[in-house]
């Protein structure tokens, strides 16, 4: 019986994977990184995938469909599941990946937290600063953190408006907000 348990997948698993791509894919846009936009690091392109995943987690939670958190937990399972493969990908040590998967999870989980307290509460300098702390490090180009501010509250607002049965479905749609100008 329990075997049948490890070969069965999880409810939303493949819908879960599906939406962390489209986040990943939104969040690789060339428009979001540069001198003037967020850093084209390692880091920067973390925390965009981290602002994408949170507020496509965020939306999920919000559905009254009882699915919801189930779905984003999804997300967040795919989420770490692909960032445990980049690190190995890396060649980073077995030893190490915990910790590392770990102190990435507690950056999410920090960054989710800010952004959802400023979305909530419908403040966009709250949510400027929130981005300027975790994506500059404090220090963001002049306009830059007011741009992606901007583009996040965008994003939210798109992502509010998705019928739940397509993220259930695995679609989300990312687009509808000018990068151009917003970040």
């Amino acid at each position: 019986m329990a075997l049948f348990g490890l070969l069965r997948r999880r409810t939303h698993e493949r819908a879960g994977f599906a939406l962390y791509t489209a986040a990943v894919s939104a969040a690789r846009d060339p428009a979001l990184f540069g001198e003037e936009a967020v850093p084209d690091t390692l880091e920067g392109r973390f925390d965009i995938i981290a602002l994408y995943a949170a507020l496509l987690v965020r939306r999920l939670h919000r559905d009254p469909d009882p699915r919801g958190p189930a779905l984003a937990q999804a997300v967040f399972d795919a989420m770490f599941a692909d960032m445990d493969m980049n690190l190995r990908e890396m060649g980073v040590g077995d030893m190490s990946i915990g910790k590392r998967v770990r102190a990435m999870w507690e950056a999410f989980h920090g960054r989710a937290l800010a952004y959802e307290s400023a979305l909530e509460a419908e403040d966009g300098a709250a949510l400027e600063a929130a981005l300027a702390r975790n994506v500059w490090s404090g220090a963001a180009p002049e306009g830059a953190a007011g741009r992606l501010a901007r583009h996040a509250l965008a994003l939210d607002t798109s992502l509010a408006a998705q019928p739940f049965e397509g993220f259930v479905a695995g679609r989300a749609d990312f687009k509808g907000t000018d990068l151009g100008s917003a970040a």
